[in-house]
């Protein structure tokens, strides 16, 4: 089967677009004018006004029918994860029209309509244009990730919008995911596969930290008591710990003689899947109990901005040693990051950043991934969204904006 993430982050690389010296200048420009606007607001203000971030994405990224599609690949593909993001978003952003056809294309075309509460179906994760021209599934397996962004987007729609079809899908999708996503391992107990099929090789589990979102794994306790989803959260904080030494994580990780390993096929490199991994311990509510140890042990990437200006594009998980300069995504992910550790400093750079992403350049079409990471990140510091200690969200609209 195609590892999954290896073809993402092959497709991130080719599809960052560095950006001009002049979009750098309006950026920074525009950075700090938001910087000053965000102190003087606290970020209320901006966050009950239209959120045209969102706006841009949805007009530039999702089809009238609900397919989200990188333009960058070219297979043109929509993937669950995009599918999962993008109804992330529109719940932040009380859009219950995009939401639904967000759920209606998965529904019809990677769940091969097989996506109800009686009988639901783990979507495939990849979908696009197949060597023949004809359109369709790409890759049968599952993201486990993105299963787990989409059973908790259904469960908080049915709890925000007040309809419990959405919850028993959820419920359905969480328990479909307990099923065939999640193993027990020998002295440790449950942890997440990356999906069902392709990641266990004789004695060696293949394991991916950044799809692990200390919220997920909270809303799904909350919601779904009688699955795994807490004991997972606390080995998910041993994982993290055990596989960053230096304080930087890696793509990918192994599970091999009772204790935690390098990954035999990509090694100890930590770079775009990794950088998720700040981001999701940057938006944990600080009333979790395991939200400060979690960024204690992701300490190297803040030292390593501080130090440099910019964050590594890669960096060894097990030495520290790093190479590049990462891409404007890497920002997004990371404000939120520098928020919870009250490093104002580097806050300041990922908004100064950030703001070429409302910078538009003729000739560079908006890059994917750096518009979804910029999303979590900018609507998370601006205050749109937050989870609390439960994992639930919290929109602005259900309370800054009432």
């Amino acid at each position: 089967m195609t590892d999954m993430t290896h073809m993402r982050v092959r497709i991130k690389r080719k599809a960052w677009v560095a950006l001009t010296l002049g979009v750098v200048a309006s950026a920074v420009c525009a950075g700090f004018a938001s910087s000053a606007q965000a102190e003087q607001t606290g970020g209320t203000a901006g966050a009950c006004g239209d959120w045209s971030a969102y706006r841009s994405f949805i007009e530039r990224f999702m089809q009238a029918d609900g397919r989200v599609i990188d333009y960058s690949t070219p297979a043109q593909q929509t993937t669950s994860e995009g599918q999962s993001y993008a109804m992330f978003f529109a719940l932040v952003a009380n859009d219950r029209a995009s939401f639904d056809k967000l759920l209606a294309w998965t529904r019809a075309n990677l769940a091969g309509n097989q996506f109800d509460a009686q009988n639901v179906r783990l979507p495939a994760w990849q979908w696009g244009k197949k060597p023949d021209g004809s359109y369709g599934v790409l890759d049968p397996n599952a993201a486990s990730d993105s299963d787990l962004w989409i059973a908790y987007d259904l469960l908080q729609a049915g709890r925000l919008w007040h309809d419990t079809d959405y919850t028993r899908l959820g419920e359905a999708l969480a328990a479909r995911i307990a099923r065939d996503e999640v193993v027990n391992l020998s002295g440790l107990g449950p942890m997440l596969l990356p999906g069902p099929q392709g990641f266990k090789n004789g004695d060696v589990t293949r394991l991916n930290p950044s799809y692990l979102p200390l919220p997920v794994l909270r809303a799904l306790a909350h919601d779904v008591p009688d699955g795994p989803w807490s004991k997972l959260a606390g080995n998910a904080y041993q994982f993290i710990k055990a596989v960053s030494p230096q304080g930087f994580a890696p793509d990918w990780a192994a599970w091999q003689n009772g204790q935690f390993a390098v990954d035999p096929k990509n090694g100890d490199v930590g770079s775009y899947d990794a950088i998720r991994v700040y981001l999701w311990a940057g938006l944990a509510s600080p009333a979790d109990p395991l939200a400060k140890p979690w960024l204690a042990v992701l300490g190297g990437m803040r030292a390593k901005v501080e130090q440099n200006g910019v964050p590594p594009e890669k960096v060894s998980s097990a030495t520290g040693a790093s190479s590049g300069e990462g891409p404007l995504s890497y920002w997004g992910a990371l404000a939120p990051y520098f928020e919870a550790l009250g490093d104002e400093h580097g806050l300041g750079l990922a908004r100064t950043r950030l703001a070429a992403l409302d910078v538009s350049v003729p000739g560079h079409e908006p890059v994917y991934y750096d518009r979804v990471l910029g999303l979590f990140g900018t609507g998370g510091i601006d205050g749109r969204y937050r989870f609390d200690e439960a994992g639930r969200l919290v929109p602005a609209w259900r309370t800054a904006c009432d």
